[in-house]
């Protein structure tokens, strides 16, 4: 359109020159003949008419191509991008060609530092049991992508155990000074027990605080304990025997008290009767009594705890322990349950009243527990290892994926005390943290085909000097925790299947998170 237009200025200053050429006077005398003024009369009106023809031309070729003018510009546009984008590539090419260039030099001597440094690493690796060092740059680095991916933390505040220890401590001030003058078991300072003070609960939400309390016998009588058979398991069927002291020649703190076995039942009538009419049955304590009697001192003593002012309690149902739910003014609830047990002799192992797997168990049946001496073992690594807290984290992760499966935690939990004596402890390192979880799968494994898994407990002389066990317990062969998978194919099955599905899951755990 501009060239167009351009020609025609060039046209109308063309014509208009010529005109003004014609337009000249020509002097012939004075004035010019009739001829000349008519000759340039019908210029002057051929002029007119080429250019009153020549600007209708260009109307009508505007009016029939009005695309013509966008075309050219669009061309012009796309035109300039192309250089533009074409300068842009040729810069990144001759960038990427410089650096292809200077790698290619420098290979060479990384190349014969990696020569030398493993050469210098060879002693290393045998010292690690055969097993090649991770690279730096890549295994340590996954490792540490996959711990921050699944991280959680862990869901035992140090502020709510403390809580929870003044709570039930508190209750137990209350408890000395209301049953000094009775002949109710001496409760000791609880202590807390299970995954929620051991620090790798798997649940987030609605966490029980297990404490064990333990218990003397009160003033008068003593407590015997009578184990269950021999080879079986923790002595599933232990009892405790509660019998009647005579204290006549003993000094005591109370004059009045009298001789449950010297003194008349009229003379008895004065004082409190003893444990053997409270709770016991047939000689022998009874821990559903025991717990049901603790229940409702708990509903009572409540008022007269300085938590009162803050939480509102309710005790839940419980036949072998004392359990009870403290809700604060903002919905907040902290559950703890209070078990009760007797120490045997003087070692970490206590008969307790807690619920074992057994359908029914009798109320007066207390099974061996190991919960204390779990407890200690898993402080006294957490003390020796610093800052290396990674056996709690695998025992969280693994609790995580065994929900809705047949594999017990306390079987993960046990897997992971072995290699705890096994590995080092500076090997729980949270650079070693897929190592550390393939060496449980894998050690669970081989358990499983094989059939046995020994209790950590019994013949064990990897257990720390800080443990205190029974004698039956360091001279006793192993224990077999899967000893029952031997008649019970349907269960062995099961366990296989969902050991392949633990590999899954914990595949997907690294993958995704979660």
């Amino acid at each position: 359109r501009a060239l167009i237009c351009v020609a025609a200025l060039a046209v109308l200053v063309l014509h208009w020159h010529s005109c003004l050429f014609l337009l000249v006077p020509v002097k012939v005398g004075d004035e010019l003949d009739a001829d000349t003024k008519e000759r340039m009369r019908q210029h002057m009106e051929m002029l007119q008419e080429h250019m009153t023809l020549f600007l209708l031309e260009i109307e009508k070729m505007e009016r029939e191509r009005p695309w013509h003018s966008s075309i050219q510009t669009v061309l012009l546009s796309v035109l300039l991008r192309w250089q533009f984008w074409f300068c842009i590539g040729i810069l990144v090419f001759s960038f990427w060609y410089l650096w292809r260039v200077l790698k290619s030099i420098q290979e060479p001597d990384s190349s014969s530092d990696e020569e030398s440094s493993s050469s210098d690493s060879s002693s290393s690796d045998d010292d690690n049991q055969g097993r090649a060092l991770p690279n730096p740059n890549d295994a340590n680095d996954l490792a540490d992508y996959v711990a921050q991916r699944i991280y959680w933390p862990l869901p035992n505040p140090t502020i709510i155990r403390h809580q929870v220890l003044e709570v039930v401590e508190g209750l137990l001030d209350i408890y000395g000074s209301v049953v000094q003058k009775t002949f109710f078991p001496e409760l000791q300072s609880a202590i807390g027990v299970g995954s929620a003070f051991e620090g790798w609960s798997p649940h987030e939400e609605n966490i029980v605080y297990c404490l064990l309390i333990p218990m003397t016998a009160p003033r008068g009588h003593s407590f015997h304990i009578e184990l269950g058979n021999e080879g079986d398991l923790l002595a599933r069927n232990s009892s405790i025997r509660v019998e009647l002291e005579c204290t006549c020649e003993i000094k005591q703190a109370s004059e009045d008290m009298l001789c449950f076995l010297h003194h008349s039942e009229k003379e008895l009538e004065k004082q409190k009767p003893s444990l053997l009419d409270t709770l016991c049955t047939d000689s022998y304590l009874d821990a559903e009594k025991t717990a049901k009697w603790f229940q409702n001192f708990v509903k009572s003593a409540w008022v007269l705890t300085p938590q009162s002012q803050v939480y509102n309690v309710k005790v839940l149902p419980s036949t072998r322990s004392c359990m009870f739910q403290m809700t604060s003014a903002t919905k907040r609830n902290i559950t703890i349950e209070i078990i009760f047990g007797v120490q045997q002799g003087d070692s970490d192992i206590f008969l307790s009243s807690q619920r074992t797997e057994a359908i029914l168990t009798p109320s007066t049946t207390w099974p061996q527990s190991c919960a204390v001496a779990e407890m200690k073992f898993i402080q006294h690594i957490t003390t020796e290892a610093w800052f290396h807290t990674l056996h709690l984290k695998c025992m969280q992760v693994f609790a995580r994926m065994l929900v809705g499966t047949s594999i017990s935690t306390y079987f993960i939990k046990t897997v992971i005390m072995h290699l705890l004596t096994i590995i080092p402890l500076e090997m729980w390192h949270r650079d070693d943290f897929l190592l550390r979880l393939d060496d449980i799968v894998r050690y669970l494994q081989c358990c499983l085909e094989e059939k046995r898994l020994n209790h950590f407990f019994f013949g064990n002389e990897m257990i720390p000097d800080v443990i205190v066990l029974p004698p039956a317990f360091q001279f006793s062969g192993p224990v077999n925790l899967f000893e029952y998978l031997e008649e019970d194919t349907y269960a062995y099955t099961r366990m296989l299947e969902e050991l392949q599905e633990l590999h899954c899951r914990l595949a997907r755990l690294m993958i995704f998170g979660q």
